[in-house]
C-alpha cells in the first residue's frame, strides 16, 4: 500500500513533467510525418524497393533467427534507456534527454508517416502489426525514464548549486530503480519483436503482397 501511495504521488509530483515529455514526443511524432513528405522520388522508390523485397521474403516463409531479433532490439532499447540514465547524471544532459524523446517521436511517425502514405490503409494495417505492439510499452517506458532523469537532474541542481541541504542518496536510487523497471518492461517489449511479431508479420503480409 506505501509503495502504491509513494508511487501515486510521484507521478503527481511529476505531472507537469509527463505532460511536457509526452507534448514533445508528439511534436516529434509530427515532424517525422512530414518529413514523409520531404522525400525525394529517389528516395521514396528506393525505400519501396526494400519494403517490397521485405515483403517477398516474408511471403516466401523466409526464415529468421528470433533469437538475434530478440537480442538486437533488446540491446537497441537498453542503450537509449541508458543513454537518458547518464544524461540525467548530469545538468548538461538535460538537453539532450529531450532531444532523445523528440527523436523517438520523429522514429515512430516517419515509420508510421511512411507506410500510411505509401499504401493507404493497408500500410496502417501493417503499422499495427509491426511497429505498435513493441511501441506501447516501449515509448511509455522511454518516456518515464526520461521523467525519472529530469526530475533527477533538477533535484542535483536544487541541492548542488541552490545551497539546499539534503541528500541525493535516495533520489538517486529512486531514479536507478525506475530504469531498471523499464528495462524489464523493454525486455518484454523485445520478447514480442524477437519471437511473436515475425509470426504476426507473416500472417498479415499475403494481404500486402499484391502491392508490390
Amino acid at each position: 500500500m506505501n509503495r502504491n501511495l509513494s508511487m501515486k504521488q510521484y507521478l503527481n509530483e511529476n505531472l507537469p513533467l509527463f505532460v511536457f515529455v509526452c507534448v514533445l514526443f508528439i511534436i516529434g511524432v509530427v515532424f517525422g510525418t512530414v518529413m514523409v513528405n520531404a522525400l525525394s522520388l529517389e528516395q521514396k522508390q528506393e525505400m519501396t524497393r526494400h519494403l517490397g523485397s521485405f515483403f517477398h521474403e516474408m511471403t516466401d516463409g523466409t526464415e529468421y533467427n528470433g533469437k538475434e531479433s530478440f537480442v538486437q532490439a533488446f540491446s537497441s532499447h537498453m542503450k537509449w534507456i541508458l543513454l537518458i540514465w547518464l544524461f540525467g547524471l548530469s545538468v548538461i544532459g538535460l538537453p539532450l534527454i529531450l532531444i532523445l524523446d523528440f527523436l523517438k517521436g520523429v522514429l515512430v511517425g516517419f515509420t508510421v508517416g511512411y507506410l500510411v502514405g505509401q499504401m493507404s490503409w493497408k500500410g496502417m494495417l501493417f503499422a499495427l502489426v509491426s511497429v505498435a505492439p513493441q511501441n506501447l510499452i516501449v515509448i511509455p517506458a522511454i518516456l518515464f525514464c526520461s521523467v525519472a532523469a529530469i526530475s533527477f537532474s533538477i533535484h542535483v541542481v536544487k541541492n548542488r548549486f541552490m545551497s539546499r541541504k539534503g541528500t541525493i542518496y535516495q533520489p538517486f536510487m529512486r531514479y536507478t530503480s525506475i530504469t531498471l523497471m523499464m528495462g524489464i518492461c523493454l525486455l518484454a517489449a523485445s520478447l514480442w519483436e524477437g519471437y511473436l511479431s515475425q509470426t504476426v508479420m507473416k500472417w498479415v503480409t499475403p494481404m500486402l503482397s499484391g502491392l508490390y
